[in-house]
């Protein structure tokens, strides 16, 4: 963990930009694959990761605005633990590791809450997104259940989302580390990448090294030749030469911070003139998305210039036709790219979502679209120093939507179906980094993860 000074900080500057009241945050507790004893490798939560540091189960933290004190509550082992798990030091020690000097026994919480609903205090909580605690949360604070989330404080979350949006130089540090691990998961899943190999092979090796790395991968891998299926989970698929490889694979470290980067690569190591084509136009755009990237810039608009340049490639390809700016607005671009480019990085892949997407992406200023393609796109705010996030543009041909389009004559001024029906076995592409935005531009995160043909090539050959 991060020093006692850290947590302190993030502490009073929440405390400081909440109104008067409480604000609890529920840690997580084990969650069982098939039994009670036998539980999914544990993950805190990471609002609880952020403001109080203390990676186990069982935990509530609770921060007193209108008398600046701060408690941990939780349990002490006994000796059960102790035989099974071995000894851990005590509540008011862990607390102490983290800035907090008040424990207490968890089932004291209730007390508490109840004599400060009692006296008309506001308790201020997040959404919670695992059921457990929202039972928990209804019976703690009299809520029924079924409106549990209609009752987070609405003021809590944009406190917190100002402040994790700003990642200070621990976080970005761990943040690297998360991509330096993930560079020699795609490294490897590249050079593995070859004709006969089933697609799991890869998945397994990617998961181990990540894992040694500190966690398990910060979402489940996607892997696939069928790329053209956005966040495809299957892994069954033998390789084979002629198809495209998509790796979009992360590690995170012992903190829990997340890499998340995508790289497709051609089965056997080299690119056909087909392949290669598409490929160019996805990294045209991920290369001007990341160069226009400095602070102050809507990331909408980045979008935007990503999906131009991309169609502009296109054009050139013959796959699509017209004028591009027409084009683009009228989001003809989006039966190739028909999600957004990017999101927030951090203790999260999706940094902060469980806080609600429109509360981290956008603003009174910037409205999510209701456009196709644009819609999806989960930020669109103005980027500030200090935000980490993903540029992840990327080339689809999926044979459902292209033939819906096609039968409802959508965008035949700018889109060439002759030519696209014959891409419907090509499947996708998708290139993505993660950038740190600086005081006057952007810095991309970790060790360079090959990208160009001729790296990519040259990696596959080695």
């Amino acid at each position: 963990m991060f020093s006692s000074e850290v947590y302190s900080n993030r502490r009073n500057k929440l405390r400081a930009s909440v109104s008067s009241g409480i604000i609890l945050v529920l840690g997580n507790n084990e969650s069982p694959m098939n039994y009670k004893s036998n539980t999914y490798h544990f993950r805190q939560d990471s609002t609880f990761l952020y403001f109080f540091g203390l990676d186990k189960d069982g935990l509530a933290g609770v921060l007193d605005i209108d008398n600046q004190t701060d408690y941990i509550f939780g349990n002490d082992v006994d000796m059960d633990d102790i035989i099974w798990m071995g000894n851990l030091p005590s509540m008011k020690d862990q607390a102490e590791q983290v800035g907090v000097k008040n424990t207490a026994p968890f089932n004291n919480l209730s007390d508490f809450l109840k004599k400060a609903i009692i006296a008309g205090r506001k308790i201020h909580f997040t959404p919670p997104y695992r059921t457990e605690n929202a039972l928990l949360l209804s019976n703690l604070l009299g809520v029924n259940y079924t409106f549990i989330k209609e009752y987070a404080s609405v003021e809590l979350i944009k406190a917190i989302v100002k402040l994790r949006s700003i990642k200070d130089e621990f976080e970005i540090a761990e943040i690297s580390k998360a991509v330096n691990t993930t560079y020699l998961m795609h490294t490897t899943g590249m050079k593995m990448a070859k004709s006969g190999i089933i697609e799991q092979e890869i998945v397994g090796v990617l998961e181990g090294i990540s894992l040694s790395g500190g966690n398990p991968p910060s979402f489940p891998i996607i892997l696939t030749v069928n790329g053209q299926t956005l966040h495809n989970h299957n892994h069954s698929n033998t390789l084979s030469v002629g198809r495209m490889m998509v790796i979009d694979a992360g590690a995170s470290t012992s903190m829990h911070y997340a890499g998340d980067i995508t790289r497709t690569v051609p089965v056997g190591g080299k690119f056909n003139t087909r392949q290669r084509d598409i490929y160019n136009a996805v990294l045209n755009a991920n290369m001007a998305a990341i160069t226009a990237c400095k602070p102050g810039i809507a990331y909408r608009e980045i979008h935007l210039l990503a999906c131009k340049t991309l169609a502009q490639n296109l054009k050139e390809i013959g796959l699509m036709k017209g004028n591009i700016d027409d084009a683009i607005k009228a989001g003809a671009h989006a039966l190739f790219m028909p999600h957004g480019l990017g999101h927030m990085l951090g203790l999260d892949v999706h940094d902060m979502e469980d806080y609600g997407e429109n509360h981290v992406g956008y603003d009174e200023k910037y409205v999510r679209s209701s456009q196709f393609g644009l819609a999806f796109l989960r930020l669109g705010r103005e980027l500030q120093k200090g935000f980490v996030l993903t540029v992840e543009p990327g080339c689809y041909f999926i044979p459902a939507l292209i033939d819906q389009w096609k039968a409802e004559k959508m965008h035949t001024d700018f889109i060439n179906y002759d030519l696209v029906e014959t891409y419907k076995d090509f499947g996708g592409i998708r290139i993505e980094d993660d950038v740190l935005i600086t005081e006057n531009g952007f810095n991309v995160l970790g060790k360079p993860i090959p990208k160009t043909v001729a790296e990519i090539e040259e990696t596959m050959g080695s």
